[in-house]
């Protein structure tokens, strides 16, 4: 049973987004985050440009066909799988997401393309199940590149469940060349980051902190990042224009970038 009074950071991220797969409580909680934050609904709409670029790069340069998002949240077009099979149909994605409503609109959406996508209900924490799922070992079995996605979910998970090895631990299972596509949530201001984090513990089920920039750079350990040197503010990701800048934005950033694996 959904509990529709309750915020969902789901619902939330898509009211932000511009969807309408949310509910009054979202809305309402979305309105007092903006007034902590104004700038998160251009960070969020930043956020999902990211994703499309980045799926688009992965399938379209650099040849990967396989996909797994992490926290795939709820679908918003064009989807991981629509961006990646205008270069390839052949592509294939599983999605991922704890979220019962999450999982129940990506099963919609995907109903006309089975063959080639999938969405998996389980916590994104849970390697040891997902890696058994048949769907997920059927994407590696291949033993061809693999892009998993952590967009704008790792912000989720508390440092007590250590994100960075969670990253790390995903690396090490992919195959050999494969990538990692991260963005989360950042600020180097210690209390913007207090406030967030604190307003978000208190509206949402599950939600780990707004990190630093260097937090979030240590992510990419051992890996290559790729396009850019560093972790960036993804709206200058290889980026299809010249991003508009808001008057917030140099206090709140999308943080991340992609890398391959060694």
């Amino acid at each position: 049973m959904i509990d529709v009074t309750r915020p969902s950071y789901a619902r939330m991220y898509d009211y932000l987004i511009g969807g309408t797969d949310n509910y009054a409580a979202d809305r309402h909680a979305c309105h007092e985050l903006l007034a902590i934050a104004p700038a998160m609904e251009q960070l969020a709409q930043a956020n999902r440009a990211f994703l499309v670029r980045a799926v688009r790069y992965l399938a379209r340069e650099r040849g990967v066909r396989r996909f797994l998002d992490f926290g795939a949240g709820l679908p918003s077009r064009p989807n991981v799988h629509e961006v990646a099979q205008a270069v390839d149909p052949a592509s294939s994605v599983v999605y991922i997401d704890d979220d019962p409503m999450v999982c129940a609109h990506g099963r919609m959406v995907l109903e006309e393309n089975l063959l080639t996508t999938a969405v998996v209900e389980a916590d994104i924490r849970r390697l040891d199940t997902i890696f058994t799922v048949p769907r997920v070992r059927r994407l590696l079995a291949a033993d061809e590149p693999v892009a998993a996605l952590f967009v704008s979910v790792l912000h989720c998970i508390d440092d007590t469940d250590d994100p960075w090895n969670l990253v790390s631990e995903v690396a090490a299972r992919l195959p050999r060349g494969s990538f990692i596509v991260i963005s989360h949530l950042a600020s180097d201001d210690a209390t913007q980051r207090e406030d967030l984090t604190n307003f978000m513990q208190r509206t949402v089920t599950t939600w780990g902190r707004v990190r630093s920039t260097s937090e979030i750079a240590r992510l990419f350990a051992q890996m290559d990042l790729q396009e850019h040197p560093e972790p960036v503010d993804v709206s200058t990701w290889h980026p299809d224009a010249r991003p508009g800048l808001h008057p917030y934005a140099r206090d709140w950033a999308e943080y991340g970038g992609v890398a391959q694996t060694r």
